[in-house]
């Protein structure tokens, strides 16, 4: 074979794999959802722990994402009316003391954990996502000064309910 010929042998291999790219892709393009789905049923959370109005704020940021991120109809209740229902269940809620006082013994810093399973499922009951345990953490600041106290744990909470919300619908839209 002469020179000539290798080198553009050499040249054309190269632009088909240059063509080629690097095999990395975006991730996010993938729809879970189905094209003829336009409604959303999103009902409040089942709420199976003690702690008070968690699936209310759950509820409200997975709502307020949806509402905001996408074109869908989203709906406070499960009906006929909707093509998909999203539905979810609190599992459990920990709080644990991270740091302590050296001074005083007391918590100065407490780890909010939530236990959270959702499903979104079509009219026929075909499931088209589900996670059935998220975990949620978020650190709060116990307050030293009795004069002045104020308990972080609810934006804490609320806080812990806005990542959840966008990482629900992140991970609906996207398909993981």
């Amino acid at each position: 074979m002469s020179y000539s010929l290798r080198i553009s042998l050499s040249g054309v291999v190269i632009l088909v794999l240059l063509s080629l790219g690097c095999g990395y892709h975006t991730a996010g393009h993938t729809v879970t959802i189905p094209d003829d789905v336009k409604t959303i049923a999103i009902p409040a959370f089942v709420n199976e722990t003690q702690t008070y109005k968690i699936e209310q704020r759950l509820t409200a940021s997975v709502v307020r994402e949806m509402v905001t991120r996408t074109h869908y109809h989203v709906v406070n209740n499960a009906s006929d009316d909707a093509d998909a229902t999203l539905r979810g269940t609190v599992l459990a809620t920990y709080t644990t003391p991270l740091t302590y006082d050296s001074q005083t013994g007391r918590a100065a810093s407490v780890l909010v954990v939530v236990n959270i399973k959702v499903s979104l499922t079509d009219r026929q009951g075909k499931v088209l996502y589900q996670n059935p345990s998220y975990l949620f953490r978020e650190q709060y600041q116990v307050s030293s000064d009795l004069n002045s106290f104020f308990e972080e744990d609810s934006p804490a909470f609320e806080r812990l309910s806005r990542d959840f919300g966008q990482t629900l619908v992140s991970n609906i839209l996207e398909g993981f």
